[in-house]
């Protein structure tokens, strides 16, 4: 594992073979199953040479390097090499997730990225940084898309409160494009969403609809067995 320089741009790896461990970005890195890979992943699914990274004057650029099973950013297949922001989510193959953040300096205290404390003590719990979502202690994965995410996080944030689906778009796709969204986009992401929960914990439906008004996340307390 390569060591960190100070104000480096990190590449942590998070849920995967790979937990834990962090990288600091310098030049070009290859990430694959080949043995000369500069971050290497073990596994099958894994292309020899699957994902590139390429420290340049205006960041870090990822490039998916026609790999069999696909590179993902924020829940979204790889197309053309981008360029990435603070607290991107790479996913390679389903198998590792990463974390990219543009400077060491802002590596969350955290290190080891475990399931954050919620306040009000919820089953279902997110970490904002990260972009990860738990239920009890079982992580939603593969994670959730930007808009999946975004929508569950304005939930979370108001807990206990109903948002109206205006405010719920505005969020979500901003201001501009909020007068051109449709309320079926918005249904057909709650659907989507609440199937992505439901596949971790089907007996209880965490986004709840209130008729006239909006949504409202219904997230249960942590019970002591």
């Amino acid at each position: 594992m390569e060591k960190k320089s100070e104000d480096a741009p990190l590449l942590v790896a998070q849920s995967g073979p790979l937990n834990g461990q962090r990288w600091s970005i310098r030049s070009k890195m290859v990430v694959g199953r080949g043995s000369t890979c500069d971050i290497m992943i073990a596994d099958r699914q894994i292309s020899r040479q699957h994902a590139l990274l390429t420290s340049t004057s205006n960041g870090v650029l990822l490039e998916d390097l026609n790999s069999k099973n696909g590179t993902l950013l924020n829940g979204q297949p790889l197309e053309e090499a981008v360029l990435l922001d603070d607290g991107d989510l790479v996913q390679i193959a389903f198998v590792q997730q990463f974390l990219y953040l543009s400077s060491d300096a802002t590596l969350p205290l955290d290190a080891d990225f475990q399931a954050p404390a919620s306040v009000l003590s919820g089953l279902l719990r997110l970490d904002k940084r990260s972009r990860r979502v738990w239920i009890g202690d079982q992580e939603v994965l593969p994670p959730l898309s930007v808009s999946q995410f975004s929508l569950l996080e304005m939930l979370y944030e108001n807990q206990g409160l109903v948002v109206t689906r205006a405010d719920l778009i505005k969020a979500i796709w901003g201001e501009e494009q909020a007068v051109v969204v449709s309320e079926q986009a918005l249904d057909a992401l709650v659907r989507r969403l609440r199937n992505r929960l439901a596949s971790v914990e089907s007996d209880h439906v965490y986004i709840a609809t209130i008729r006239g008004h909006g949504l409202r996340l219904d997230n249960p307390p942590i019970t002591e067995d």
